[in-house]
This record gives C-alpha cells, sequence and structure tokens, in this order.
C-alpha cells in the first residue's frame, strides 16, 4: 500500500508560511504530498520552496505539463486536500464552482474528503458573505475549520487567525485514518469540558485533581473532525487550543458551570470529561493561611459544588439533546457506575478505573461506554483517541435517531 497522497492547497494570505510547517508535519509522518499553490500565494512563499520541501513540482497554472491533464489528475488521485490558508477569496471561488487556477480545478475535482483552514481578518470572516460560502461548503461534506483567536496582521486581534500547524495536522491525520469523505457531525453543535477544577483556600493553595485535560482534548479534536462546531470549555490545561474549536477557559466549578450552560443552550451534545470537584472550601481566606509552631491546622469545611452533569440532563436545551458524563472510579468500577449512571439521568456514561499512575496525565486510556437503554462498549486500552472515536460513534448513533 503505498503512502497516503495528500493536496496542500495554499493561498494568498500572510499565513501561507505557516503552511511550511504543516507540510514539513504530514511529509515526515509519511504521507506523499503535492503543494498546489495559488499565483497570489507565492508572493509570501515562493514555488522553489514548496517544491524543495515537498519533493514535488509545485504549480499554479493548469497549462503547465498538460499532457499529464493536472487540472483533473491531482485532484483524482488525492486522499485528501487541504488548503491552508484559505482566504476568504478562495473561500468564495470553492462554493460557487470557479475554476480560474490549478488549486480551484483541484477543489471540483476531488472526490476525497476536503479540509480548509480559513485564516484572514475578522471582518472578512464575519461578514455574511463569507458565513454563507462557509455554510454552503459544509452542506456540500467540506469540513471548513474555525480559525483561531490572536494576532492577526499588523496590531489587529481578532478570530480568524489561522490554527496551529500542528493542531491542523491533526485534524487532517483523524480525517485521513476515518477515511470517510462526509463528516457524520456536520451541522452539530458539540460542548466538551475538560480538565480538572481547582477550589481556591487561600491566595496561593486550592484543591484540584490530576486531571490533565487529555481525553477532552481528544474528544474535541476528534469532533473537529467529523464536522461538529467545538465549544471546549478548558478547566485548568495546559494544552494547545485545538484547531476548530472555541476555546472557554475556567478554573472552579462554578465557573464551569456558568460556561457549560451558557454554551448548552444551542448545543445537540454536551460531554462532560471535566473531573469537576465535588466539594470546595466553606470560606475563602484572603491572606495566605499562615502555619503556627505547635499548633495543628484548623479543619477545612467543605460545600458541595453544584452537579453540573445532572443538572444539564434534567434540564436540557431540547428533546434531541445527547448528554455524556464521565465517571473515574477506584473500586467496583462497572457497579459504581452504573448507579451514577442511573443517578445522573444522561444518556450516555463512560466509566474508567483512575489513579495516581492510571489514565491521568496518560496518553492512553481504557473505559466501557455505559447506555441508558442498557448497552455497554467495552473500549480497550488504548490512545485516547480511540476511546474518543468510539464515543462519538455512540452519540453520533443516537443523534440519527432522534433527528428520524
Amino acid at each position: 500500500m503505498g503512502k497516503p497522497k495528500v493536496v496542500l492547497g495554499v493561498s494568498g494570505g500572510i499565513a501561507a508560511y505557516k503552511a511550511c510547517e504543516l507540510l514539513r508535519l504530514l511529509t515526515e509522518s509519511g504521507h506523499e504530498v503535492r503543494v498546489v499553490p495559488t499565483a497570489a500565494s507565492l508572493n509570501f512563499v515562493g514555488e522553489a520552496t514548496w517544491a524543495a520541501l515537498s519533493g514535488n513540482p509545485a504549480s499554479t497554472e493548469v497549462w503547465e505539463t498538460v499532457h499529464e491533464v493536472p487540472h483533473v489528475r491531482i485532484g483524482q488521485s488525492a486522499d485528501l486536500v487541504v488548503v491552508a490558508p484559505a482566504t476568504a477569496d478562495m473561500l468564495a471561488k470553492a462554493a460557487h464552482g470557479l475554476a480560474d487556477d490549478l488549486l480551484t480545478n483541484t477543489l471540483l475535482t476531488a472526490r476525497c474528503p476536503v479540509v480548509f483552514a480559513p485564516a484572514m481578518h475578522t471582518e472578512m470572516w464575519e461578514h455574511p458573505a463569507t458565513q454563507e460560502n462557509v455554510a454552503t461548503l459544509r452542506r456540500r461534506g467540506a469540513l471548513v475549520i474555525e480559525p483561531a483567536v490572536g494576532r492577526l496582521t499588523g496590531k489587529d486581534t481578532g478570530k480568524g487567525r489561522l490554527p496551529d500547524p500542528a493542531e491542523i495536522y491533526e485534524v487532517c491525520r483523524r480525517v485521513l485514518a476515518r477515511g470517510v469523505s462526509e463528516p457524520d457531525l456536520a451541522g452539530r453543535h458539540v460542548v466538551i469540558s475538560a480538565g480538572g477544577t481547582r477550589e481556591p483556600l487561600d491566595p496561593v493553595r486550592f484543591l484540584g485533581n490530576r486531571s490533565s485535560g487529555k481525553q477532552g482534548y481528544a474528544l474535541a479534536r476528534t469532533a473537529v473532525a467529523r464536522g461538529a462546531r467545538v465549544t471546549l470549555v478548558a478547566a485548568n490545561t495546559a494544552l494547545a487550543d485545538p484547531a476548530g474549536a472555541d476555546v472557554v477557559r475556567v478554573g472552579t466549578a462554578v465557573q464551569l458551570r456558568e460556561a457549560v450552560l451558557k454554551a448548552a443552550a444551542d448545543a445537540d451534545v454536551v460531554v462532560m470529561a471535566a473531573a469537576v470537584a465535588d466539594f470546595r472550601p466553606a470560606e475563602y481566606a484572603g491572606g495566605k493561611i499562615k502555619k503556627k509552631d505547635g499548633q495543628d491546622p484548623a479543619p477545612v469545611a467543605l460545600v458541595r459544588n453544584p452537579d453540573v452533569l445532572a443538572e444539564i440532563s434534567a434540564d436540557r436545551a431540547g428533546p434531541g439533546q445527547v448528554v455524556v458524563g464521565f465517571a473515574a472510579e477506584t473500586d467496583d468500577v462497572l457497579a459504581n457506575g452504573r448507579a451514577k449512571l442511573l443517578r445522573k439521568g444522561c444518556d450516555l456514561l463512560v466509566v474508567n478505573e483512575v489513579g495516581e499512575s492510571r489514565t491521568f496525565g496518560s496518553e492512553e486510556n481504557e473505559a466501557v461506554i455505559l447506555a441508558s437503554e442498557g448497552s455497554e462498549v467495552q473500549v480497550p486500552y488504548g490512545p485516547k483517541e480511540a476511546l474518543a472515536e468510539a464515543i462519538w460513534d455512540q452519540v453520533a448513533v443516537r443523534l440519527q435517531s432522534r433527528r428520524a
């Protein structure tokens, strides 16, 4: 079996230079990459650079090497087409089926998954014309990643920044791994909580947990690759923002509740993967709690935090909303998981065994996905991405059945 064939389209925006890093990640991971730049993009990165980095010719015109019919063959033979950056002009041409250069011809002939990574100023991204073009492309099965928020050209800051190339690569890798031309979560809004909440005792101390957020982030990256609009509520993580996800950062359980409830108002799916503290200190010390010689510390009184999963399950934004919870257990894992599923009222509960060296902070996980109707899916030990895919498989089935 040959190397997966990827077409990297590069349109004329200042972020074109970042596509060099995406190209490196694709080639070094064993993909055969053909770069198809637009004429405008060559003002930022030259044709020789693309040819040298990819090991393949890079052309903008349909009239070069005509005997090879490149305007047809490149798209026909591709396993994936990714356009990064995708300017407002390129999105408009793709949405309206224009074919005035090699890249737009390639997009028309491709029958493989197509990924667009937009990059432009905020006003251009938010313009109704661009939003309509994006909606058209998504309706046709293309995966259009939401741009990142950050520094743009000059002094401007806002939404429209090209996501980190490493995160775009992760989307491409997941799309290729699935081998499906149309994303099954397209048009869906999913809300995912990740990480671990921290409840402050004083200005320097807190009650927390060992959650790294890696499973929640794997769920977010996988959902983006499957076409969803993703809101990621992240509690105290040090992970890079997943490409295409709108990230809302929180600290405490109360803050997480507020963010999740707000985002869930129009969500099709809510996945509570965060480790949310059950309790918080009854009182917050305004100054650092001092150690006093010869005296034991005063007991810390605790009060209950809100049960966000139970609240979301009981008061859903719509009858078709799917709610997924997580149960981290140290003993009697399945028995405790089944009891929690019944108590919380969610549709699916992902139950796993945790400990100091298990699950938390690890790149791997294993779990059992319990369903409210009684079914169980065992997911063997492996990458957290594999568990994320299994969870979304179960969610997609439920979304489809509730749409019917």
